[in-house]
């Protein structure tokens, strides 16, 4: 079964784990590894390997984790990407969770935050210690005599890797297939829109020489969703569109806008098939913004278009109590 044709089941282990945001002690930069600070090792992966039967029984074929690696706080803010984040548990924990998912023929694609890393990440102290005439991995701006580091969407916690550097691509298409290898199927690209497409399209050609079957999401909110899928190489991207349409048609009675986005998402399904969802993490709750009634409305939609449709955990018992 193609990873585009499976019904996926979208986790945040962090949360699902009820993990500490902060870990303690904090790791840092100049301290050992976030992997092996003394931090306790948590349970999260397991709880979710208990999990799967469940997943498997309301017909999910696929599993999404947020991001696992090390991290200083959410997640999102890596400070490791070859190591599982201490909070969730070791690397036996994700084997293991990789084989329950294959026995179940459950797919397992993971979260790559790799336009940004977190402000802790060594390769941020590595640049500004290095200077500006270095080979930096992360973004620095020396123009002014003192550097400037590129920060994601102004959070000063993320700084923006340097996209055009060679070392730099090597090494996102080196853990992406380090994680292949210990058996994943796939990837999520986080922030994909802010990055190069040109470095995406040579990033996912190296993996694919290796694993020509890995499959790719980028996370795109608007703009050209064809022009981005065909430059970078990528097999999908994140159907916002059609997010904010459903919403927008429960809550507003905005069925122009319901409409015309089902027009324009029909024209993508002629060149990829879409990454549809009516909630994810950074967006809130469905059965939150509509209410139970609308909740269950927003995933009728949600299942009857075309598409690959990811439900964000918890939202598939988010109408719970509806009647019918």
């Amino acid at each position: 079964m193609s990873l585009s044709d499976r019904v996926w089941w979208h986790v945040y282990p962090l949360g699902f784990a009820g993990a500490p945001i902060t870990p303690s002690p904090a790791p840092h930069a100049s301290a050992a590894p976030a992997h092996a600070t003394e931090a306790p090792v948590g349970d999260g992966l397991n709880r979710i390997t208990a999990w799967l039967d469940y997943a498997a029984g309301l017909g999910f074929t696929g599993l999404l984790l947020g991001p696992i690696f090390a991290s200083s706080t959410h997640g999102y803010d890596t400070l490791d990407h070859r190591h599982i984040d201490p909070r969730l548990g070791t690397l036996d924990d994700f084997i293991k969770l990789a084989a329950a998912c294959r026995e179940r023929d459950i797919a397992l694609v993971l979260d790559g935050v790799f336009n940004h890393v977190g402000s802790e990440h060594r390769w941020v102290g590595e640049a500004l210690a290095a200077g500006p005439d270095a080979d930096a991995t992360v973004a620095v701006d020396w123009s002014t005599g003192e550097p400037q580091l590129g920060t994601f969407e102004g959070h000063d916690a993320l700084v923006t890797l340097n996209h055009g550097s060679p070392r730099v691509v090597a090494e996102v298409a080196d853990i992406m297939s380090l994680w292949l290898d210990r058996g994943a199927s796939g990837w999520r690209l986080d922030a994909a829109y802010a990055a190069p497409t040109d470095f995406w399209a040579a990033a996912i050609s190296t993996v694919k020489e290796s694993h020509p079957d890995s499959w790719f999401l980028g996370e795109v909110i608007h703009g050209d969703y064809q022009g981005f899928v065909r430059d970078s190489g990528v097999d999908t991207v994140t159907q916002y569109e059609l997010w904010k349409a459903i919403w927008s048609s429960l809550v507003e009675h905005n069925l122009f806008e319901l409409d015309w986005t089902l027009t324009r998402h029909g024209e993508f399904c002629e060149d990829f098939t879409p990454a549809t969802f009516v909630g994810n993490h950074d967006v809130t709750r469905i059965a939150s913004r509509v209410g139970r009634e609308g909740a269950v409305a927003a995933m009728r939609i949600l299942m009857t278009l075309p598409g690959t449709p990811f439900i964000y955990y918890g939202d598939e018992i988010g109408a719970e109590g509806v009647k019918e």
